[in-house]
């Protein structure tokens, strides 16, 4: 990377340490006077990624206010929210304030938009003390200032979903993208046979929405959910041809509940589960050949290389990284054409 493309991506804002980039960064200088090539956002709500929200949550037995306090500890201490204990930070929602000359965003002052990119390598600022937040949801009401770079990815919100909403099926729009072109590389076996899809998480966000590709790119999919109630809740959003559950942390349990619904371990496993250990688990579902995507940033990806290497499973496993090119308007199109996992969004947000 030259010296000019590592300012596009934001190093001019590193603290400490220097010379990395400002995911990397121990430290952010989150001052709202922006570079010619940067974007000033006046924050409206955050929306903690589910890994780092649960992580705070169980830390602090769900008191909301020890939780709020340590999200402001760390947003004042990095200048960005990214949790050190899971790595993970969330996005954001808020109206651009300022546009440098030079930047390539294509935004103008007034916009409403949605982060694409990680809060671990935003520019934050806090001034309300998140006075509006009780600490018990992932979205959290918010006022400050946020900065994009060069190399940033936004998204102008859409006028017919609410902001909270989008907000919701933005932060997860780069699993059902990655799904969906992981599926239809392998079309038909030459035996003819379907691609089978099993989702572990299948419930939640990530999962309802990667279940939701899958089959519209013509797999026959599997959601793995941790309780009756998730079933429940997964099967009136029609999504899933057969539902079973399991704790994904079980190895065998859970490659026993995929292996009995679709008859064999699945062609491509993606795993949307906000705990750790479900590594072995989701490797043990996939059959040889086939593909594990890896969507949590709970997951250890040392134990995922070693735990294949130790099953001598023949896996490619990927590392959903949240950006495919198109991610957020194929994901606003999934909750348009199905209106079932729409009202799954509306009553986890209206839950939060």
């Amino acid at each position: 990377m030259t010296v000019s493309e590592a300012a596009s991506a934001g190093s001019g804002r590193v603290v400490e340490p220097r010379g990395v980039l400002p995911q990397a960064a121990w430290r952010l200088d989150p001052s709202p006077e922006i570079a010619a090539d940067e974007v000033l956002i006046r924050v409206e709500r955050l929306n903690l990624d589910a890994a780092s929200f649960r992580q705070l949550a169980e830390k602090h037995g769900g008191d909301g206010d020890a939780v709020r306090a340590e999200v402001l500890d760390i947003i004042g201490t990095r200048g960005k929210m990214h949790n050190p204990v899971t790595g993970s930070g969330g996005m954001l929602i808020g109206t651009v304030e300022g546009v440098g000359p030079r930047s390539p965003l294509g935004l103008k002052p007034g916009d409403r938009v949605a982060t694409l990119v990680s809060l671990t390598l935003t520019p934050l600022r806090i001034t309300d003390g998140l006075k509006d937040w009780d600490g018990r949801g992932e979205q959290v009401p918010a006022q400050g200032t946020a900065v994009l770079f060069a190399r940033s990815v936004v998204g102008v919100l859409p006028g017919d979903l609410a902001p909270e909403l989008a907000l919701a099926v933005y932060d997860v729009c780069g699993a059902p993208a990655l799904t969906d072109r992981v599926v239809r590389g392998y079309g038909r076996d030459p035996a003819g046979e379907e691609v089978t899809v099993a989702v572990l998480g299948g419930a939640g966000k990530s999962g309802s929405l990667a279940l939701t590709a899958a089959r519209l790119a013509g797999a026959r999919t599997a959601g793995i959910v941790v309780s009756d109630a998730e079933r429940e809740s997964l099967r009136g959003a029609g999504v899933a041809d057969v539902i079973a559950v399991a704790d994904a942390r079980d190895p065998l349990e859970v490659s026993q509940a995929v292996t009995g619904a679709l008859g064999a371990p699945a062609t491509v496993t993606v795993v949307c589960v906000d705990v750790p250990g479900c590594e072995h688990g989701a490797i043990l579902s996939t059959a040889d050949g086939g593909t594990v995507i890896f969507f949590s940033m709970a997951t250890s990806f040392p134990a995922a290389a070693l735990g294949a290497e130790g099953l001598a499973a023949d896996v490619t496993m990927l590392i959903g990284n949240g950006y495919v090119p198109g991610h957020a308007d194929f994901a606003v199109d999934l909750l348009r054409r199905v209106p079932a996992v729409r009202a799954l969004f509306e009553a986890r947000v209206a839950a939060h």
